[in-house]
């Protein structure tokens, strides 16, 4: 499934971040950016997966509703997490503040990469055979 290796091979990127220099505002961008893009990446797999499945939602659902109808079907997903990432990705061209940057780079590094990463795992897990 393109989607899938779409998402796999822009969070084999994402993975390097932390060993990034994050003292560098452009690196942070670049952090930022690479989310903004794996966020995408996610939601609208998740959604191809809706259709696979079934749900009415994936025709027509926007980011919130494809994750919150991913939620009832996967166990492994954390709709808080999920849900501040849209949030976080939706602010992303808001941020002008330095700090800001920081804060968002280290939530991208520590909570939602883990996330990102949890979701690969277990969708290459689940959909073996239409991967």
């Amino acid at each position: 499934m393109k989607k899938f290796d779409s998402y796999s091979s822009a969070l084999e990127t994402l993975r390097r971040s932390k060993d990034q220099d994050l003292e560098n505002e452009f690196v942070r961008g670049g952090i930022i950016a690479k989310f903004s893009l794996q966020f995408e990446l996610g939601w609208k797999l998740l959604k191809e997966l809706m259709k696979y499945e079934g749900d009415r939602v994936a025709a027509t659902g926007s980011p919130r509703e494809i994750i919150k109808a991913a939620y009832a079907y996967y166990d492994w997903m954390d709709e808080e997490i999920w849900l501040h990432m849209l949030r976080d990705r939706n602010d992303t061209a808001h941020i002008y503040d330095a700090e800001l940057a920081e804060r968002l780079v280290a939530t991208i590094i520590d909570q939602y990469i883990p996330e990102f990463e949890r979701m690969n795992n277990n969708i290459a897990e689940r959909y073996a055979d239409i991967l």
